[in-house]
């Protein structure tokens, strides 16, 4: 199914998703590579950008490297459940909150500069709602890098080779480029400088950061972050395993090479509440689709007579970059 008609547009989100260029003019390579001018790259990013279709060109950052985060989940009444996501959404530091096709109905993911931060957001959360939060804690990843084909190639982008983190080149200051890069940069000719001059510093220092953190794997994913809702994946499920840490060992990164596994990653489970382990995540173009890559899942040696639960999203009420620095203002983009 041909979601994006134009080649342009579809190589521009094919090929430009990761690996962006981190150089003065980086829409200029775009468009060198594309066979058509800077301007025409821009106006295209732009309008797709204005119609919902991609959220923003930036970046990233590898699970609590340069921040904390944590995913969350309540169990909100039927009748309270517009009145309970809104006091989710409310917080700046909620980057993502669905409703899903559960008793814990309501799904959330905390962001802040460090674990205090979220911990103060989860109990206002928990003391306005008047109901229990599950603090679902990242133990390790096996595929973060979400990504989608706009070709008919295949449904998904391969995952990239994992790279281990090396946090230890964090200087001063690094934060808040971090913090620019996931609000997105600006769809202008030159956007590191742009940034630096928000940040009173040169070009060339910004982009020697961007560059080097991007090679430490802090920054895990700069490029176009699309809306695959608006393009057509429109059946998004969270499959959780119930699995021993051990047995995870091996079927994580089983479970994560499967096609159309979109994300992967263990989570501390919550005692006598909430015992699953092993989470992953299938964006599909139909409830269908996402059933039969759930199938082949279920396929799989690792995976066999693994008590599980399947949480299809209803909603998706907020969608924004990871907050990083405790700065109050994070870019809100639309649902998609």
């Amino acid at each position: 199914m041909k979601i994006i008609a134009d080649p342009i547009d579809r190589r521009l989100l094919d090929d430009w998703q990761r690996d962006f260029p981190i150089t003065s003019r980086p829409f200029a390579v775009l468009g060198n590579e594309l066979g058509i001018e800077e301007a025409e790259v821009l106006q295209r990013l732009e309008r797709m950008r204005r119609g919902g279709r991609i959220a923003r060109v930036g970046a990233t950052c590898a699970p609590n490297s340069v921040s904390a985060s944590t995913l969350a989940a309540i169990a909100a009444p039927e009748d309270r459940i517009d009145t309970v996501s809104a006091i989710i959404g409310a917080e700046p530091g909620v980057n993502h909150s669905y409703q899903r096709e559960d008793h814990w109905n309501l799904w959330f993911v905390v962001t802040g500069p460090d674990r205090a931060f979220v911990n103060a957001t989860l109990q206002r959360i928990e003391a306005k709602a008047q109901l229990q939060v599950l603090d679902l804690r990242l133990v390790r990843p096996f595929n973060v890098d979400l990504g989608f084909r706009m070709s008919e190639s295949g449904r998904h982008l391969p995952a990239p080779i994992s790279r281990p983190v090396n946090s230890s080149v964090m200087q001063q200051g690094d934060h808040d480029i971090l913090q620019a890069l996931t609000r997105g940069l600006s769809i202008v000719q030159h956007p590191f400088a742009e940034i630096g001059n928000r940040l009173e510093r040169h070009e060339d220092q910004i982009l020697e950061r961007i560059a080097e953190l991007h090679d430490a794997a802090i920054i895990s994913r700069l490029g176009v972050i699309v809306r695959h809702r608006a393009l057509g994946w429109s059946s998004n499920a969270m499959v959780v395993w119930q699995m021993a840490s051990d047995k995870i060992d091996i079927a994580g990164p089983k479970l994560a090479s499967l096609p159309g596994i979109t994300l992967c990653y263990e989570r501390e489970p919550a005692d006598d509440v909430w015992p699953y382990r092993l989470y992953c995540m299938i964006h599909g173009r139909s409830r269908s689709e996402t059933i039969e890559v759930l199938q082949a899942a279920r396929a799989q040696p690792e995976m066999a007579g693994v008590p599980h639960k399947v949480l299809f999203s209803v909603r998706c009420f907020k969608q924004t970059g990871a907050m990083i620095t405790s700065t109050p203002e994070v870019a809100h983009e639309p649902a998609g």
